[in-house]
């Protein structure tokens, strides 16, 4: 356990102070119109992306330097998390810390969060692809439905 907060704790100290409402332990992720859509738990052994109604959707694997890769909890590459922003696979941000949300000044108060609902096992995951040169325009694709795509269905 004391590795990964040695491992984690660079991280959550760069994003935690620029995110209002933070948590030591977690990082909202904002959606381009500034919206909370989600967030991301640095509690569990591996950081775990949740819903706002407490179901864990994808988690962050290392990848090179202080990069991540996203995976859903269904094995699926869903993008990768770098410098505050998960971006797709076409390279576009789809949510991101505060800072990086467009057309906002302040971030929009959100919802109450549900508790969390228990963290699935983790997956066989699927080999990440070549990154993509990163864009600047965001993806038309809103942040709730890309993290949706890595969600265990009610079946599995």
């Amino acid at each position: 356990m004391t590795h990964l907060i040695h491992r984690f704790l660079p991280l959550v100290l760069v994003l935690c102070p620029i995110v209002l409402r933070c948590q030591i332990d977690e990082t909202t992720l904002f959606n381009a119109e500034g919206s909370p859509e989600a967030y991301i738990s640095f509690s569990e052994n591996d950081p775990t992306i949740y819903t706002w109604s407490g179901k864990p959707v994808a988690f962050l694997a290392s990848s090179v330097g202080h990069d991540f890769n996203v995976y859903g909890f269904n094995g699926k590459h869903l993008g990768w998390f770098v410098d505050g922003v998960v971006r797709s696979h076409e390279g576009s941000p789809v949510c991101g810390v505060h800072r990086v949300a467009r057309a906002v000044s302040l971030p929009k108060p959100g919802p109450l969060k549900s508790i969390k609902q228990l963290v699935p096992p983790i997956p066989s995951k699927e080999l990440a692809p070549l990154r993509p040169l990163f864009r600047r325009q965001w993806s038309s694709t809103q942040c709730g439905l890309f993290l949706s795509e890595g969600a265990l269905g009610e079946s599995d």
